[in-house]
């Protein structure tokens, strides 16, 4: 997949089809957009187009309530690469870029750089200058130039509507498992292994990774069934997220990893985390050796569900 940072090189092919959004997380709905695209594009035979913004429009017109990324943006293009889009132009999003209208943005980049022979929307998207433009006057400019706009259904898992906003909401709950089911794979964090306190190998006999994750959506402190990927492969293992309160407490949020059946140092390389199920909260235990055993018997329930049938079968782990 071709990746464009100007809406003006040369290299960009067109005409296409496509479909425009931030896109963050690239999950169920967002998939079947996507797909779609990739399907009508074959069937014309032009590139399947995504453009997308970054970064996200509320970080630059609304820094203090701009959500928490699901994906990094290297996350967010290995997601899209993989659903078979052809070329992605990623719009600099600026204040300059936020006073364009919505017919205006359909005219100069949608029907004009990128001269569009179809395009695909998710239910309810706006766009533009205050966020004026919904699909109506999309099919509106299409209809008037001859072109082709559709809407893409939204999708519902037990009567939820699938949205970016929805699985931060679950992440933040620590509802990892309903949080897979709509992005359509376990939710996944990468991050650099830093040197910690070396509790856990020391006073725990359970040597952690400790991570600093380049995702800025982390899921509720606890304790997680994960998997990680380490060398090329996914090990089990298990994740804490929290402040260490047996310990004294930590000023910020920690998330360390333990790899099972696994020793050796990580420092300095990148892992990526995958979170399958929630074990439990943080809680404060009244002594090291209450929290040691509290851990073995995390550790006993993490084996106990990598033993389940099918509990890798059914997991996306890309």
């Amino acid at each position: 997949m071709k990746i464009f940072r100007n809406i003006h090189d040369s290299d960009i092919s067109a005409p296409t089809a496509l479909t425009f959004g931030v896109f963050d997380g690239l999950h169920l709905a967002h998939q079947l957009i996507v797909r779609r695209v990739v399907e009508r594009a074959r069937s014309l035979n032009v590139p399947a187009t995504v453009v997308t913004f970054d970064p996200h429009p509320r970080a630059v017109l609304h820094p203090q309530t701009a959500p928490p990324l699901l994906q990094t943006f290297e996350q967010k293009m290995e997601a899209i690469e993989r659903l078979g889009i052809d070329q992605t132009v990623v719009l600099s999003f600026t204040h300059e870029l936020s006073q364009v209208t919505a017919e205006d943005f359909l005219l100069r980049f949608i029907f004009g750089r990128l001269d569009a022979r179809e395009v695909y929307l998710g239910q309810g998207f706006a766009f533009g200058h205050n966020r004026e433009g919904r699909f109506e006057l999309l099919r509106r400019v299409a209809t008037r130039l001859g072109r082709v706009a559709d809407e893409v259904p939204e999708v519902l898992i037990r009567g939820n509507r699938v949205s970016s906003t929805m699985i931060r909401r679950l992440l933040g709950a620590g509802r990892v498992n309903l949080a897979r089911r709509m992005l359509g794979r376990p939710y996944g964090i990468e991050s650099r292994v830093i040197e910690g306190r070396k509790i856990g190998k020391a006073q725990l006999k359970y040597a952690t990774a400790n991570l600093k994750p380049q995702n800025t959506m982390i899921p509720a402190s606890g304790v997680y069934i994960t998997l990680t990927l380490v060398e090329g492969r996914w090990r089990h293992s298990i994740t804490n997220i929290g402040n260490r309160p047996t310990f004294g407490g930590e000023p910020e949020l920690t998330v360390e990893t333990h790899v099972m059946d696994f020793d050796r140092e990580l420092y300095g390389e990148k892992i990526r985390v995958r979170f399958l199920h929630r074990l439990r909260g943080e809680k404060k235990f009244e002594s090291i050796d209450a929290l040691r055993d509290q851990i073995d018997r995390d550790y006993l329930r993490a084996m106990h569900y990598f033993q389940m049938g099918g509990v890798r079968r059914n997991i996306d782990l890309r």
